[in-house]
């Protein structure tokens, strides 16, 4: 079977390549995937795609035009497909539904260390022969108040290592995890969670009824001085609010893996060129704010993962069996 990989980074080359023999066949494309570059797809019979690829109606119906009966994500969320337009296409999708918890998970915990003690500053200061102390101040993790939105498998991996520091748990989750609460982690009402956390960090997907989650409201809601952690998807956090926030001084904290007009910026190498994005520029302005560039994900055993389990899903399609990765089919 042809699949044509979208988005395609050098690691992905080196993961895929231990599947690639005569069942799957892998034409790598460096582009996103768009109504652009669809037509880089013609001759394959699947699509394997990442977080930032488009897969609207208009390019699923450009893809079925071609012959292109699946959607690999190689990836847990999918608020970037239409999935109704994909069912009534006929085009089956499929995600990674778990890779590396608790490779997000410690990500997380690293942007609450890093930001509450200042390593990154401290780092560039004794670089500089500065051994100064000043602006470094930070504050006990142990016995602090973490609100954790989504409870999923990162937001269980979350608060187990939250727990470790002795931290107290708020939870919010449509769905309530009977091990977050032998962690002695407490299910509560959403203002409850923002009135009451030091710290707060996303883990719930994109959805239209979580998108701006966080906004002028959510944010006039919380403690002053609040630190914020999204590593989940970007249009959680309404980024115009947050910046309103970080003026205030109501966010005294802010740590993001992800933001909402990424697609046009994380995964490349922009630094020789004029970045246009007003919002994005105004973040990195404050120093109290740490960015990355969507890298929660990246480590050894998260890659393995995605792409056994991504390549194990194309097999399934190919011998016309399920594997209950599927979103739509």
């Amino acid at each position: 079977m042809k699949v044509a990989v979208f988005s395609a980074k050098k690691y992905d080359r080196e993961g895929f390549s231990q599947w690639a023999d005569s069942s799957l066949q892998f034409t790598y494309i460096d582009s996103r995937l768009s109504s652009d570059s669809a037509k880089l797809a013609a001759g394959s019979h699947a699509v394997c795609v990442f977080v930032n690829d488009d897969l609207n109606a208009a390019v699923l119906q450009q893809l079925s035009e071609m012959g292109i009966e699946m959607v690999a994500l190689r990836c847990a969320g999918f608020n970037n497909v239409d999935l109704d337009a994909a069912k009534a296409l006929g085009i089956r999708v499929a995600r990674v539904p778990a890779y590396s918890p608790e490779a997000v998970a410690e990500h997380t915990i690293g942007l609450m260390l890093c930001l509450n003690r200042k390593l990154h500053k401290a780092y560039n200061r004794v670089r500089d022969d500065n051994f100064a102390l000043d602006g470094l101040l930070g504050f006990n993790l142990f016995g602090k108040t973490v609100g954790l939105i989504g409870t999923g498998r990162i937001g269980l991996a979350t608060a187990r290592i939250l727990h470790g520091f002795g931290c107290r748990l708020l939870c919010h989750d449509i769905v309530q995890n009977p091990l977050i609460q032998e962690l002695g982690g407490r299910y509560v009402p959403l203002a409850e969670l923002y009135a009451q956390s030091n710290i707060i960090s996303l883990h719930c997907p994109l959805t239209p009824d979580t998108k701006h989650l966080i906004n002028h409201y959510s944010i006039g809601s919380m403690q002053d001085g609040v630190m914020l952690i999204n590593t989940s998807r970007g249009a959680l956090i309404d980024s115009k609010a947050v910046i309103a926030g970080l003026k205030q001084r109501k966010i005294g904290y802010l740590g993001l893996d992800v933001y909402e007009q990424e697609a046009d910026l994380f995964f490349e190498n922009l630094s020789e060129q004029v970045i246009d994005d007003e919002v994005f520029k105004r973040l990195l302005t404050f120093p109290n704010v740490l960015i990355t560039g969507h890298q929660a994900f990246f480590t050894r055993e998260a890659l393995q993962e995605i792409c056994q389990i991504t390549s194990d899903n194309l097999l399934a399609f190919a011998s016309n069996t399920a594997t209950g990765n599927e979103l739509a089919n």
